[in-house]
């Protein structure tokens, strides 16, 4: 995996293929301790809307390591951003 921050671009390995994201967002939580970033590979989801995924990192280890989220109350934290972001994004 190589995230490039700086060109807002991550590669993922996706069933054994190299796939680049463009990066949305990363936020940092106060509540949880954690940084976090939104990325998509353009794929459409059955709604017809880009699917968008979001992982938390460690930004100070020397290989960033994406982690999955699974705690309720981090993933409600998460809906709230990807509800704003929308919102946002509507107006730009």
């Amino acid at each position: 995996m190589e995230f490039d921050l700086e060109n807002e671009k991550i590669q993922l390995e996706k069933d054994g293929q190299t796939v680049e994201c463009d990066i949305l967002f990363t936020f940092d939580s106060e509540d949880t301790m954690k940084s976090y970033i939104g990325y998509t590979d353009h794929s459409i989801a059955s709604n017809g809307r880009k699917n968008i995924y979001v992982s938390s990192f460690d930004p100070f280890q020397p290989v960033l390591k994406l982690e999955d989220i699974t705690d309720e109350k981090e993933l409600q934290m998460i809906g709230e951003v990807l509800t704003k972001f929308d919102e946002e994004s509507k107006y730009k």
